[in-house]
């Protein structure tokens, strides 16, 4: 094959990416870079494959990929062939890959073999992006990974306690006392939750309300209002959103549950007795 042949086939690598034919632009610069392991640019072609197969969702090919990326980039300086190689080996639970990945983009990790657990703090998570898109509040286990810790809507298809992989770009902001918080997108469920959805209404105060909370915390599960959720479009949900920590409110409303069903009528009877000149239930609907 001559250079000519060879800036050709750069050509419509980079026409297949511009189109977003992901397999097409991959399959190009996966070519060129085993053809030209040595080129000054064999670096970015490689990234840029794992990239389109990152964008494909094929992670046992992102991962082979970025491991040839990763092997090119400059470890402690953030370069992002570190970062989408730590989210492929995730995804494959290749911890010491992961972990490898995520010291050479610059991060602390703990130490082990076995999968990554630790608290990297709270952050909104898009879930399943491409139809609803709602965003709950997640904690970070790892820089990759985060466990749900609100009670998503039934038509989100996602649960309380569910462990879902997130991207590394930010797609939106959430503010919160003063504090700003980058928005991650969904990428896959790593872990789903036993604990199925339920809804029931519910009459009482807004400490009343807080009371349901605390009470279903106190036995692992959760309790969330419908005055925590609020409904906006994808194109403001993706801009900057201000919200307040404290959203009960008092009155009828509806309450979504992460609890078995066989144990929220007693849970239900125990946060009414407490109170039961304010407080009281109809339901549930399991979901």
């Amino acid at each position: 094959m001559t250079r000519a042949d060879d800036r050709e086939l750069l050509k419509r690598a980079y026409q297949a990416w511009d189109a977003e034919d992901w397999p097409v632009a991959g399959e190009l610069l996966e070519r060129l870079a085993r053809r030209y392991p040595d080129h000054s640019r064999a670096g970015v072609w490689w990234y840029d494959a794992a990239l389109a197969h990152k964008f494909l969702r094929n992670w046992a090919k992102a991962d082979e990929l970025g491991r040839e990326a990763a092997a090119r980039a400059e470890p402690g300086t953030q370069d992002p062939a570190f970062w989408n190689l730590g989210i492929a080996a995730t995804i494959m639970e290749d911890w010491a890959t992961a972990r490898n990945a995520w010291r050479g983009y610059g991060l602390t990790v703990p130490d082990g073999d076995g999968e990554i657990m630790g608290d990297y703090g709270v952050t909104p998570v898009r879930l399943n992006p491409g139809s609803g898109g709602e965003v709950v509040w997640a904690l970070r286990l790892c820089p990759a990974r985060a466990r749900v810790l609100n009670v998503p809507t039934p038509e989100s298809g996602r649960r309380f306690g569910e462990i879902v992989v997130h991207d590394g770009a930010p797609n939106g902001e959430r503010e919160v006392a003063g504090r700003t918080y980058s928005v991650f997108d969904e990428l896959l469920l790593f872990r789903a939750s036993e604990l199925p959805t339920s809804s029931l209404t519910v009459v009482g105060d807004a400490e009343d309300v807080r009371a349901l909370a605390a009470l279903f915390d106190a036995h692992g599960y959760a309790a969330e209002p419908s005055s925590g959720v609020r409904m906006i479009c994808s194109c403001c949900s993706e801009g900057r959103v201000s919200q307040n920590a404290q959203h009960e409110v008092g009155g009828e409303q509806g309450v979504n549950l992460a609890a078995p069903v066989d144990e929220i009528p007693g849970l239900m009877e125990r946060w009414r007795s407490a109170a039961p000149a304010r407080r009281r239930w109809t339901g549930p609907a399991g979901a």
